[in-house]
């Protein structure tokens, strides 16, 4: 693919992750499956750390408000003192967590204890996040042009800073100015690049966003965001239209900035 200009007026880069900066096998084979793998023997060894007790209260609860849907899986109150009402508590916990995860859930109950057991995991080295070759040089590079570059992703600022402070590139957290999840607002919601620009303290036609998910693209642009979408392996396919209507990278380097010349 030829290079992309990046618009004169444009001083901030907004970096989605999941299948822009980051592959999606990544998340898909890696970071989800040791969850399943893992989360039995998270809660035996964490069990009685007040956070672990609040993630399994909140799963609780979930699982309450779950109650009436086909297969779900439900959680006993806390055990009395034997240690097998505790295993079978513990598994109930892990069926819980499997479940939701096979019918791709992102409630928060479940989104809790994932950060938590990755913050764990990324912290003792088991987990390394995985960046494309291209990202690392090229954010580098856009730094020492005075560009600003901050994160917009629908992981939680704390599991995104999880992935750029334990990379396999080493801790690039200082390569980031700042993060944004969707707290700010859902990614296919307009208003919320209008609060990214504000908080950012620059117009929206100031940021140039990229992302591998044309909705988001739609989104920021009807904002007034310059957008370009990322085309990577393992990316969901883009329609004949969507090809011809964006403008597409495969690769950080095509971005050419105007202090390159």
């Amino acid at each position: 693919m030829v290079a992309l200009s990046v618009p004169a007026e444009v001083t901030v880069i907004l970096l989605d992750i999941e299948g822009t900066t980051t592959p999606i096998a990544f998340v898909k084979d890696i970071l989800f499956p040791y969850i399943k793998e893992n989360v039995k023997e998270y809660l035996q060894t964490h069990w009685e750390e007040e956070e672990c007790q609040q993630d399994v209260s909140l799963l609780r609860k979930q699982a309450e408000e779950d109650s009436h849907l086909d297969g779900a899986v439900p959680i006993p109150a806390a055990p009395e003192n034997g240690a097998d009402d505790l295993q079978l508590m513990i598994q109930a916990v892990v069926d819980n967590v499997c479940w939701q995860m096979s019918l791709d859930r992102k409630t928060t109950a479940l989104k809790q204890l994932q950060g938590h057991m990755w913050r764990a995991a990324f912290t003792a080295g088991h987990v390394k996040a995985e960046f494309f070759e291209d990202v690392v040089p090229a954010v580098r590079k856009w730094r020492e042009a005075g560009m600003k570059v901050y994160i917009y992703s629908s992981g939680s600022v704390e599991a995104q800073k999880l992935l750029f402070g334990y990379s396999t590139e080493g801790d690039i957290l200082e390569l980031v100015d700042g993060h944004f999840d969707t707290k700010i607002g859902h990614k296919v919601e307009s208003e919320s690049d209008r609060k990214i620009a504000n908080s950012i303290g620059c117009s929206t036609n100031n940021i140039l966003f990229l992302t591998d998910v044309t909705l988001e693209a739609s989104a920021a642009e009807e904002a007034d965001v310059h957008v370009a979408v990322v085309v990577r392996p393992g990316n969901a396919g883009l329609t004949d239209d969507e090809k011809t209507y964006y403008s597409l990278i495969t690769s950080f380097s095509e971005l050419y900035l105007p202090s390159s010349t």
